[in-house]
């Protein structure tokens, strides 16, 4: 067994500064890092998260997260993609949102804090935004699996009819903010969420332009939740001056606040559920430890994604 140079702690002289060493990258040093995880899933799993391929698009309340999860669970390459640059109102629900950070785009900042996580994960950063044109650039990639954190409705339904059409495995985001309950989160097919407006225009789309079944499942597990959206609350503390961008970026954004009619409030204790379920259901569907769905308002028992789905009554 080889031996570890172990990071020093604070000298014995109580002096104010702190001496560390390297960590020497090897084989043993990746399965003492992911230790505890393994410890839930075993070796052979381990190998299997170490030698996957998981591809986050959107890194924003949800995706964040779940990029981060997903690299602190030890999968092995991540490919990550956002065209968005972070904004000082990004400060309360994603990870990347930091001090001296704003300005800086989303997936630069999160690919090196992922390498961070582990130093030997294969972590590809792709500051593009996808859609119907960047599609077949960033799909041949050829991930294991896609998280789709997307909150643009055109480009997220095209991703799932390319997942579709090419046979990618594939998990999707409801609507995650306009909430406060993490416990109203669940996971069960696209075709079965109820309540969120976000899956159900999904759903829609999906329907009228790709012709997904009216009657069937989806085969594509969708994490949502069931509470109510909130409306926005009317905020006074630009004491009626109107909102004023104060990112370095301003509005050239066109993806931006300024270019919203309506801006929802979210939290970080749903948007990162939301991310963490996410994770969660990717790493149980590449060890193999079960993973299931809710079975919707009709069936109150749970299902297996591989079993057989049953036609929607």
């Amino acid at each position: 067994m080889e031996n570890l140079i172990p990071v020093s702690s604070a000298n014995p002289k109580n002096e104010s500064h702190v001496t560390t060493h390297s960590i020497i990258e090897d084989n043993y040093t990746l399965h003492r890092r992911f230790d505890r995880m393994g410890r839930l899933v075993g070796d052979d799993n381990m190998k299997k998260l170490f030698n996957s391929h998981v591809m986050i698009i959107g890194l924003g309340g949800v995706g964040s997260w779940a990029a981060e999860s997903l690299t602190r669970s030890g999968v092995g390459k991540l490919t990550i993609i956002d065209h968005d640059e972070i904004c000082i109102t990004n400060a309360n629900r994603q990870l990347h949102a930091l001090q001296g950070l704003v300005g800086k785009k989303k997936a630069e900042v999160m690919g090196e804090r992922l390498r961070k996580i582990n130093p030997q994960a294969q972590v590809q950063s792709l500051p593009m935004f996808y859609n119907k044109d960047t599609s077949a650039e960033i799909l041949a990639h050829k991930p294991d699996y896609i998280v789709d954190a997307i909150d643009n409705l055109t480009a997220k339904t095209y991703l799932l009819n390319q997942c579709r059409e090419q046979n990618i495995k594939v998990i999707t985001s409801g609507g995650a903010s306009a909430k406060m309950d993490p416990t109203r989160i669940k996971i069960t097919d696209l075709a079965k969420t109820e309540i969120d407006p976000m899956s159900h225009t999904v759903r829609k789309i999906l329907r009228q332009d790709y012709n997904f079944p009216r009657t069937k499942f989806f085969d594509i597990p969708c994490v949502f939740s069931d509470e109510i959206p909130m409306e926005p609350v009317e905020l006074h503390y630009d004491l009626g001056q109107g909102f004023k961008c104060v990112c370095p970026q301003m509005q050239d954004n066109p993806h931006g606040c300024l270019h919203r009619n309506v801006i929802y409030g979210t939290s970080s204790f749903v948007t990162g559920a939301f991310g963490l379920a996410m994770a969660s259901w990717v790493v149980r569907q590449i060890t193999g430890i079960e993973a299931t769905l809710s079975a919707g308002p009709k069936k109150k028992q749970r299902m297996p994604l591989t079993v057989e789905m049953q036609t929607v009554l």
